[in-house]
């Protein structure tokens, strides 16, 4: 697993979460570990590297 640092798009405090790098791509819904809201993340790796890491909130 490798923790990776990005910004709440709710309340834009810097969070982590660890991405698993043996998955080619993934996409699941996390709440912030600050504000509690839903956040849509995704990213995806390509021989062990991080290629791409997107969030999106979810209106509530």
């Amino acid at each position: 697993m490798i923790e990776h640092y990005f910004q709440c798009p709710h309340c834009w405090q810097t969070i982590s979460m660890l991405l698993d790098p043996s998955l080619d791509d993934a996409e699941y819904i996390e709440d912030c570990e600050v504000c509690c809201n839903p956040i849509n993340v995704s990213y995806g790796f390509e021989d062990g590297e991080l290629q791409h890491f997107n969030t999106d909130s979810i209106g509530q």
